[in-house]
């Protein structure tokens, strides 16, 4: 890997083209370097991943609204239309990649990528695989394809935080997206250039998403952010232009939404025919719920087995969770919102607790996609009791660790101090969750694999789980039209029972 530097540059400062962020990002793209395969084996676990999530949640509001809109749009002229979450229907690549990124998103269960930013990469590919379907892409130019995008938003990831001046991480989404086109597509730098512009420009929002009362819209923003950046692909090929230097302009991103005029970053990207192997430092969710709490629940699935007395308020006087500071922050007590211990708080907001988080996982060994965030359990007195005594702190030590380069080092967990009201103290600590490539049971093929079974049950027929497998397995190698069929459908009278929002289209 190479290290580039970003800085602001002056107006009337000379500053060559071929030295902006944006165009060393395309020259990626644009770059042909085959794929290793683990990388590829790994491409495979991830799509296998978004099925699993996208099938457990075709019955949820977001995701209803979102294939709603898809299906009120017909299929634009340039193509034959990409496929519809859950349904054999086709539209327009960019509704496509709007209803499935939905889709994606919802439970907050897919894979992740944390450094200086946050990231869920696995939001790249309905996208890609969207406009992959529309324009007749086979399985080994998806893969390609995916593979730059995984690149691309995990190397800004690394360099450049976002949320620290509260711009939401989907700015580094509409790149990487708009990256990976342009590989599969076999895009000129220029064009590719250009498409990164604008969607970088289009898609830099506030964190207000990702804050106190949580919406809807976060499942929306990645999505959002998959189909502006398929735009701006469509306008880049058609000629149109972007506003530049993007990154480094006197009135660009870096000089006034990030660290300012006088900002120095380095982003690492691979050298000239280095393989893209990004992907392998990412890692997915065992458990739906935020990353930065899936080491907390293995953690207090275990205390539930070994110290049973913590179930139990009465026998409990305070839990302090030290943690790095992104977990205190974002989802901890140091976020300072009320909501995060409120037993009516939406399931989104509930999610962003790791206090609420913590207090279910002791109480139940373990957690579910659905049960854990039912307005029931949320709502129990002895939950809300103990929930309401669990608070986090930031140890600079995880902190330290949490940024990490040395991936033995890296952690995402925390050290938990339980007094209990007989004078007791339970310290007991986890580095990673059990599902890391690193934990104490990492997610293999098997483990994906067993996760779309498990959450396609009664949304999902057996044949179409095997069907979905199998063309997964075989990405590297599938005809164009057999990546047209790569997505899940569910029975018709199952999406019946759930009736389609009116809106304006």
């Amino acid at each position: 890997m190479r290290e580039h530097e970003v800085r602001v540059h002056r107006s009337d400062e000379e500053f060559a083209r071929h030295e902006e962020l944006a165009w060393k990002l395309a020259e990626l793209a644009t770059e042909d370097v085959p794929v290793d395969d683990d990388v590829a084996e790994m491409v495979v676990n991830r799509v296998l991943d978004n099925a699993a999530v996208s099938a457990a949640s075709l019955l949820r509001a977001p995701v209803v609204a979102a294939r709603s809109q898809a299906l009120d749009h017909p299929v634009s002229r340039g193509g034959e239309g990409a496929r519809i979450v859950g349904t054999t229907q086709t539209t327009s690549p960019e509704w496509a990649a709007w209803a499935n990124g939905v889709a994606v998103r919802e439970l907050d269960f897919h894979d992740t990528f944390l450094a200086a930013e946050y990231s869920h990469p696995g939001d790249n590919v309905p996208a890609l695989v969207a406009v992959a379907q529309h324009v007749g892409c086979d399985g080994a130019s998806l893969l390609r394809g995916i593979v730059t995008a995984y690149e691309v938003q995990v190397d800004l990831v690394r360099a450049i935080s976002l949320h620290r001046h509260k711009i939401d991480h989907v700015a580094h989404l509409g790149p990487s997206v708009a990256a990976g086109l342009g590989t599969m597509l076999g895009l000129s730098t220029e064009v590719v250039h250009q498409a990164i512009g604008q969607a970088l420009h289009t898609t830099t929002a506030t964190r207000q998403s990702r804050k106190g009362a949580i919406s809807t819209w976060k499942a929306y923003a990645p999505a959002f952010a998959g189909k502006v950046a398929v735009e701006a692909v469509d306008r880049a090929m058609r000629g149109q232009t972007s506003p530049a230097p993007v990154y480094e302009g006197e009135d660009g991103v870096v000089a006034w939404l990030l660290d300012g005029p006088d900002a120095v970053y380095r982003v690492p990207l691979p050298e000239p025919g280095e393989p893209r192997r990004a992907i392998l430092d990412t890692y997915t969710k065992e458990h739906s719920a935020e990353y930065q709490a899936q080491a907390v629940i293995d953690l207090a699935r275990r205390l539930h087995r070994e110290h049973p007395a913590l179930r139990d308020p009465a026998n409990v006087e305070r839990i302090v969770l030290h943690t790095s500071h992104h977990t205190h922050v974002v989802i901890g007590s140091g976020a300072n919102d009320p909501q995060k211990y409120d037993p009516t708080a939406s399931r989104e907001t509930l999610d962003h607790s790791v206090p609420y988080i913590f207090a279910v996982a002791l109480q139940d060994g373990g957690w579910h996609h659905v049960d854990s965030y039912a307005r029931e359990r949320a709502g129990r007195p002895d939950t809300v009791e103990l929930w309401r005594k669990v608070s986090t702190v930031e140890d600079p030590e995880w902190t330290e660790r949490y940024h990490a380069s040395d991936p033995a080092r890296k952690a995402f967990g925390a050290r938990v101090e339980a007094r209990l009201t007989d004078g007791t103290t339970v310290v007991d600590e986890i580095a990673v969750a059990d599902a890391h490539p690193l934990g104490a049971h990492p997610f293999t093929r098997e483990q994906y694999e067993a996760k779309l079974a498990t959450l396609a049950a009664g949304v999902l027929t057996d044949a179409e789980v095997a069907r979905f497998t199998d063309l997964a397995r075989r990405l590297p190698e599938l005809t164009a039209e057999e990546v047209r069929d790569l997505q899940v459908a569910a029975p018709e009278e199952l999406l019946e029972t759930v009736p389609l929002p009116a809106g304006l289209f």
